[in-house]
C-alpha cells in the first residue's frame, strides 16, 4: 500500500448505500447484512412524520446514518441560511447522524436555483466560502465535510479546481467527502488525469467517499446524473484511491432510474470486495 493513511478511526465503516423512499420497502428485508451504512439528505426528512417518519426511524435504528445536504449553498452569494442550520443540527441529533456533509457549490440567491453551480476558483471565494464554513461548524457544533462537485464551466477561475479544493478544506479546517465519480466526470469534461487529482487530494480529510452512474452526453460531455450503474473506470480509480489512501467507508449513490434492489446491493457488494481487496495488498 502506497498511500499516506493507512489507520483511522471513522465514524462509519465498510460498504453504504443511499436511502431513497422509492427503494424503503424493497431495502427493509434486503439490506440486512450487506449494508454497512446509510445516507439521507436532511432537507428531505425534516419535520416529516406519520407513518413515513416511523419506516425512516426504524432505518435510523438499524443502520448508522451519514447526511449530504442540498441546499446548504455554502458558496452562495446570500446570507448563510443558519435557521437550516439549526434544523439539520436538531435532525441530526435526533436520528443520531454521525457526519454532516454539503456540496462545495451553491444553489441559491434570493431564492433556490435547482442546480448545483460552481464557485468560481479564486482566492477571495476561498476566503469566502471558509469564513462561511466555519460559521456552520460552530452552529452545528460538529465539523462537516465538503464534497468535491462535478461542473461544467470554470467562471473567472484564477487557479486550478485541485488548488481551490484544498484551499477551502485548508482554511476552513474541514473534511472531505471524496466523490470518486465526480473526479472522472470533471476529469473527462475539463481534461485532466483523474489519478493525479485524486493524489493531490488531503487524505487524512477524508471521511468517506461516493461513487455513482453517470450519462455520457457526448465524448468530451459527461452529465453527473446519479441514473445509471458505476462504470469499469470509475471502480478504477476507487481502486487507486484505496491504493493511495488506504480504505475508507464508501457509499453508492443512485438518485432515479432504479434497477431492482438486488442489482444496486451487487454494486455494494461491489465496494466491499474492493475493499477487502485493498486491505490484503
Amino acid at each position: 500500500m502506497s498511500g499516506i493513511q493507512t489507520s483511522r478511526t471513522y465514524a462509519v465503516h465498510g460498504a453504504g448505500l443511499g436511502l431513497r423512499r422509492d427503494l424503503m420497502a424493497d431495502l427493509e428485508a434486503a439490506a440486512s447484512g450487506r449494508v454497512d451504512f446509510m445516507e439521507v439528505a436532511p432537507e428531505n426528512w425534516i419535520g416529516v412524520g406519520g407513518r413515513m417518519g416511523r419506516q425512516f426511524r426504524a432505518f435510523t435504528e438499524r443502520f448508522p446514518f451519514v447526511c449530504h445536504g442540498l441546499s446548504l449553498s455554502i458558496g452562495s452569494p446570500a446570507p448563510l441560511d443558519e435557521a437550516l442550520l439549526k434544523d439539520i443540527g436538531a435532525f441530526l441529533d435526533t436520528h443520531g447522524i454521525r457526519l454532516y456533509t454539503e456540496h462545495l457549490s451553491y444553489c441559491s440567491d434570493d431564492g433556490h436555483l435547482y442546480d448545483l453551480l460552481p464557485i468560481p476558483f479564486t482566492e477571495e471565494a476561498v476566503h469566502y466560502v471558509a469564513e462561511r464554513v466555519r460559521r456552520a461548524q460552530d452552529i452545528l457544533g460538529r465539523r462537516i465535510a465538503l464534497e468535491n462537485a462535478s461542473y461544467y464551466a470554470a467562471i473567472g477561475a484564477e487557479m486550478s479546481e485541485l488548488a481551490f479544493v484544498n484551499a477551502v478544506l485548508s482554511e476552513a479546517d474541514c473534511d472531505l467527502l471524496l466523490d470518486v465519480n465526480n473526479i472522472y466526470v470533471n476529469s473527462v469534461n475539463h481534461g485532466y488525469d483523474p489519478a493525479a487529482f485524486l493524489k493531490g487530494l488531503p487524505g487524512e480529510r477524508i471521511v468517506y467517499a461516493h461513487v455513482a452512474g453517470h450519462y455520457n452526453e457526448a465524448q468530451d460531455l459527461i452529465v453527473d446524473t446519479h441514473g445509471a450503474e458505476v462504470i469499469d473506470p470509475v471502480w478504477s480509480l476507487l481502486e487507486t484511491a484505496y491504493a493511495h489512501f488506504g480504505v475508507f467507508p464508501t457509499l453508492l449513490e443512485r438518485d432515479f432510474n432504479f434497477p431492482p434492489v438486488e442489482k444496486l446491493l451487487d454494486e455494494v457488494d461491489t465496494i466491499r470486495g474492493l475493499q477487502k481487496r485493498a486491505a490484503t495488498s
